[in-house]
């Protein structure tokens, strides 16, 4: 007897901009993420921009840990090597458990776009208190192949072999 096939699950995801010069009416890989989440069905809990600041980074995404409401967050920059650049380094701290494949997938989709370039991305991603973290680097288009190519589907209670949705907490 085969099992029956899951049903979509709307989350409650929650995005978070790291930037010392994006603002609401600039932040467009902010508002590309949003708008793909609420397209695929889910629903928008939260969302801020964040100066790349180690602390402010882990205070806001803390709270969205510890909020029982947020399934979600996915971040867009400050995973780069610029000096300011401390995604990683500020939220990696943060994860139960880390979800190694999802960098090391990210960068393997993305040489199709940029080539080796791609070994720069830092993007990674995690779970905290029942709540998936997925860290996407600052441009539009890193956040639609993030998206598109990988954190819809792992946030898609339909999607199979395996995915995020029975991981998170409901």
């Amino acid at each position: 007897m085969s099992k029956p096939a899951a049903e979509f699950e709307p989350l409650a995801l929650a995005v978070l901009t790291v930037s010392d010069t994006r603002t609401p009416d600039n932040d467009t890989s902010g508002d590309l993420l949003v708008q793909r989440l609420e397209e695929a069905g889910h629903h928008l809990q939260a969302r801020q921009i964040v100066k790349d600041d180690i602390y402010q980074l882990r205070k806001v995404v803390s709270e969205w840990i510890a909020d029982e409401h947020i399934q979600g967050i996915i971040t867009t920059g400050g995973t780069g090597f610029s000096g300011r650049d401390s995604t990683p380094e500020a939220l990696g701290v943060l994860f139960d458990k880390h979800i190694e494949g999802f960098g090391e997938l990210f960068r393997q989709v993305s040489v199709e776009d940029i080539g080796s370039s791609t070994i720069q991305s830092r993007c990674l991603a995690g779970l905290a208190n029942r709540t998936v973290i997925f860290c996407l680097p600052g441009s539009n288009n890193a956040c639609a192949t993030g998206w598109d190519r990988i954190i819809r589907d792992q946030l898609d209670a339909r999607h199979r072999p395996c995915n995020f949705v029975a991981q998170i907490r409901r």
